[in-house]
């Protein structure tokens, strides 16, 4: 129904907002990690909406990226995730953090959301792997670590090194998504090797 909504914010708290457009204004669910991202009341904001209606109620959902909407979308298709469960795992990480977490299997961290059991975190996995390959170009599980270093064409000695640093970061004790984030923001050159790559990202979980 409503692709965005623009207009004076009114009104925060950790779960809602009150936007006021064309002098209405419209409650807006969010999630508490958008709650931390906006700005005082009486600034201008933009919030991406998702629409939900039903027989006894119209509900209006707000994220602040097209990206954050995108994902909430994938997450309530999945059996058992509706938007207050898509919410809740959305306020305990990204959207980026929560494709690193599909694509490396860690239903431990999703489950970390209120309301979340660790079946339901599995599903979420299970449903949404295929979909979040094919969305946002990630291969099988054997190339996550290309994905992790922002360079899918790396080569297959890449990828082996990168894959190798994120199985010896989880052996330390990470989980897999914080090791495919960490790898990720590592740079790799020439003269990069197994030892450099885990140094740096070790460096990024602090």
């Amino acid at each position: 129904m409503y692709a965005y909504l623009k207009g004076t914010l009114e009104e925060v708290s950790e779960d809602n907002i009150v936007i006021e457009a064309g002098g209405i204004g419209y409650n807006v669910k969010i999630s508490a990690t958008t709650a931390q991202l906006l700005p005082g009341p009486g600034n201008e904001v933009k919030v991406y909406t998702y629409t939900l209606v039903r027989e006894d109620a119209l509900s209006l959902y707000g994220f602040l990226t097209r990206d954050d909407l995108a994902i909430f979308r994938k997450l309530i298709t999945v059996n058992g995730i509706g938007p207050k469960g898509g919410l809740a795992i959305l306020s305990v990480m990204s959207a980026d953090a929560l494709r690193f977490a599909i694509m490396a299997g860690d239903a431990k961290s999703i489950a970390k959301a209120p309301g979340i059991g660790s079946k339901t975190a599995e599903r979420v996995i299970l449903d949404l792997r295929d979909k979040i390959a094919s969305m946002d170009g990630f291969g099988n599980e054997a190339a996550i670590a290309g994905v992790a270093a922002g360079n899918g064409s790396g080569g297959a000695l890449d990828n082996a090194m990168k894959q190798e640093a994120i199985e010896a970061l989880v052996a330390l004790g990470y989980s897999a998504s914080e090791a495919v984030a960490a790898v990720k923001k590592t740079d790799i050159t020439g003269e990069t090797t197994v030892e450099s790559i885990l140094k740096s990202a070790l460096k990024h979980m602090f």
